[in-house]
């Protein structure tokens, strides 16, 4: 090889680098959205229907086209979400798709699903974190909580595999692991998580807050007073986790949910392009 040519390979790999990132910045995304009309369009395994029909009731209340739907996105998930098991737990074809089934729940109508998601981990039963905690006068404490699932803003959503087959079991107790951390996980879209997820036009943030402010601070009056709520205490604990329960009870208690808090429901309607009170 002349001394000329060799000079020339760094300067050809860089060139060769910076087209391929522009290749990809222009036909990637294109690329992409195709690759998911593919596999949207393949029909849904039959198998996967008899894990949803037997671990999941709330599956077998759908109507026929939101079963359809929540097929198409799940077909989606399951071939770019990939799943890692923890502690030795040894990940199924069924465990991935019971978790993707009640992710996709909340993306019936979304052409992006969790872009940020880069990996779901599964513990078989509640994991131990340590966390550093501030006491009432401001000193720090070591503390480990046993928790059934996390959302990271990173790209991680952690779940206990045993809550998540008991979420799905009880699909009208208000109560399921797997849509409340993914409803974090679209509040991290943005940044960290703060009970307002990524809403498009301004004038939706404005009625969002509004109307999310006055029943966050409706639950803290009812809990202070000892009256029962749909929400519960840890729904009070910060916009963030209002969020996540109450997207927990909107699809798994909707009727109670649409009684009792009419506002909340419709921006909660509106927001993931769905009316679980006409599933029922």
């Amino acid at each position: 090889m002349s001394a000329p040519l060799a000079d020339a390979l760094p300067l050809l790999a860089m060139l060769a680098l910076a087209g391929a990132i522009v290749a990809w910045l222009l036909f990637g995304p294109a690329w992409a959205e195709w690759r998911r009309r593919q596999l949207r369009a393949r029909p849904f395994p039959a198998s996967w229907r008899t894990v949803l029909r037997r671990h999941w009731p709330l599956y077998r209340q759908l109507p026929p086209d939101v079963q359809r739907q929540l097929q198409r996105q799940m077909q989606v998930f399951l071939a770019e979400k990939p799943f890692l098991g923890c502690q030795g737990l040894e990940v199924t074809e069924d465990m991935r798709v019971l978790v993707a089934a009640q992710a996709c729940l909340l993306a019936l109508n979304r052409r992006q699903l969790f872009p940020k998601l880069r990996q779901v981990l599964l513990y078989p039963g509640a994991f131990l974190v340590d966390r550093v905690r501030p006491d009432g006068t401001g000193v720090l404490h070591d503390r480990r909580d046993a928790l059934a699932g996390e959302s990271w803003q990173q790209g991680q959503v952690i779940l206990s595999w045993q809550d998540v087959q008991d979420g799905a079991a009880m699909a009208d107790d208000g109560r399921n692991v797997v849509i409340h951390e993914f409803a974090h996980q679209l509040d991290q879209e943005r940044g960290p998580a703060s009970g307002a997820p990524f809403l498009g036009r301004r004038e939706r943030y404005r009625r969002w807050a509004a109307v999310f402010s006055a029943e966050f601070q409706r639950l803290h009056q009812q809990l202070a007073q000892g009256e029962p709520t749909l929400f519960g205490a840890y729904a009070a604990t910060e916009p963030a986790e209002f969020f996540a329960v109450v997207s927990e009870v909107f699809f798994e208690r909707p009727a109670e949910f649409a009684a009792g808090h009419p506002a909340l429901y419709a921006e909660l309607a509106g927001y993931y392009s769905a009316d679980p009170l006409a599933w029922h």
